[in-house]
């Protein structure tokens, strides 16, 4: 009997030593500042990353979004997430307008946008992005989320943003008045770093 409980209770002890060793590795971070598990998300994922969906993905599309340090802007991961973060909003299969890192699993302050607004309506990646005013008039429109591909709805919002960012191209720093349907999208793009969902804002939602 007393073999056996030593055996059970180094067993629990063991596993127990595991997991904490797991989740050291899950959040210890490198000399810039990302994770093991957010390298891995970026680096081993192939150009078309995995979108997460509600409600299967609620923690991370719920959480709060952290900021990108002065050295990640410059850093490796940052540029090839924004890279595949751009493919992926792109693809076929997806075909949207914008995407947030939550959106692909990781929780950082980095949007890409089409910016219907500028010539040629590029798509803009913008990191750490803050809207600092919204003006115009308020406007109902129709609304959908990659991460809510079932569902679409209707979302009064203001027609003009204010948005602030460090260019992920350049790393230079921008303040763009946007107006019109590029404003609409920053607008909901932003939501997401802050754990906010369109269908929360929505007056009406019907299912596709």
């Amino acid at each position: 009997m007393q073999a056996k409980t030593l055996f059970r209770s180094f067993a629990v002890s063991f596993l127990a030593l595991a997991a904490i060793l797991t989740i050291i590795g899950i959040l210890r971070r490198d000399h810039n500042g990302w994770t093991d598990l957010e390298k891995a998300i970026i680096l081993r994922q192939d150009s078309l990353m995995n979108v997460t969906v509600m409600p299967k993905d609620s923690a991370i599309l719920r959480s709060r979004a952290a900021e990108l340090t002065p050295r990640m802007l410059r850093s490796r991961e940052t540029q090839e997430l924004v890279a595949k973060m751009l493919y992926t909003v792109r693809h076929p299969s997806q075909d949207g307008v914008g995407i947030a890192a939550p959106q692909v699993g990781i929780s950082r302050r980095i949007i890409c946008v089409q910016r219907f607004d500028l010539p040629g309506e590029p798509f803009k990646a913008c990191l750490n992005p803050v809207i600092d005013t919204l003006f115009g008039e308020m406007a109902p429109g129709r609304e959908g989320c990659l991460s809510i591909p079932d569902k679409r709805g209707i979302v009064t919002r203001h027609q003009g943003a204010v948005l602030s960012y460090t260019d992920a191209e350049t790393l230079e720093y921008h303040r763009d008045t946007i107006e019109g349907f590029t404003a609409v999208i920053v607008q909901h793009e932003c939501d997401h770093l802050d754990g906010i969902l369109y269908t929360d804002r929505a007056d009406s939602l019907w299912t596709l």
